[in-house]
């Protein structure tokens, strides 16, 4: 029996990296999965692609998940599509890194709208999907930074644990629906944008790992499909670490 048969998956940001891998998993273990990124290019059709190879409904959607009401469109078109949401993993973010005294109004309102209100949009969204299902799981990217802030990411870090917020009140006020709410909180995970840092940087990240590397998407997607399994009927309001140990 795997994991998610017969259930319906929202995975936002998953034409790449990280949302990818969650979107793989997700069909492996028998969802059907419909998924987001901000344009409907080339990686996306790839990834719809690599989905239905796993022999499930699959479909990828282009949405600003920054947009309230493009939010409200394409989630009401993935429940046309699919019949139902049972599943949704805010996913969907972007980085816009630098020191404070030169970051930009532009720059923290960019991050916080994506990183942020999204999932404010996508939870609203299929609130009253799942309110009529009587059960869910919603399941936020967050980070490590958001848990103890990072130098130079003073954006990305507050909508990071913003969203561990979100995450706490959300699992409170859906819980007698039995909808469940939790957080994710990567470490560093060795994605494309990683890549781009020189090695002698990626090396130094490790050594001070106590499991002595970077971590992989499908780390980050493992512990994704527990939250969306019925194997964590019980857990809810939870922010799970995957960093390898270097937050504690």
């Amino acid at each position: 029996m795997k994991l998610l048969e017969g259930k319906v998956a929202l995975v936002t940001g998953a034409a790449r990296g990280i949302g990818k891998a969650i979107a793989i998993e997700f069909a492996r273990n028998g969802a059907n999965v419909a998924f987001t990124d901000l344009f409907y290019d080339d990686n996306a059709i790839a990834t719809e692609n690599e989905l239905v190879a796993f022999g499930v409904q699959a479909k990828g959607y282009a949405s600003n998940a920054a947009n309230f009401n493009d939010t409200q469109e394409v989630v009401a078109k993935v429940a046309a599509d699919f019949g139902r949401i049972d599943i949704l993993v805010n996913n969907a973010g972007i980085t816009k890194d630098g020191a404070l005294k030169r970051m930009t109004e532009e720059q923290w309102d960019a991050v916080i709208a994506v990183n942020l209100k999204s999932v404010f949009n996508f939870t609203k969204a299929v609130q009253p999907i799942m309110w009529k299902l009587g059960k869910g799981s919603i399941i936020n990217m967050s980070s490590v930074v958001g848990v103890s802030g990072n130098a130079n990411q003073i954006n990305y870090s507050a909508s990071k644990a913003g969203m561990i917020g979100v995450t706490k009140s959300t699992a409170k006020e859906f819980g007698v629906r039995n909808i469940r709410c939790n957080a994710i909180a990567p470490g560093f995970i060795i994605t494309e944008m990683t890549h781009q840092l020189p090695e002698e940087v990626r090396n130094e990240w490790a050594s001070k790992i106590p499991l002595k590397r970077g971590g992989t998407p499908e780390d980050v997607a493992n512990t994704c499909l527990y939250l969306a399994s019925d194997l964590s009927a019980y857990v809810t309001g939870q922010v799970i670490h995957v960093c390898g140990g270097m937050n504690m």
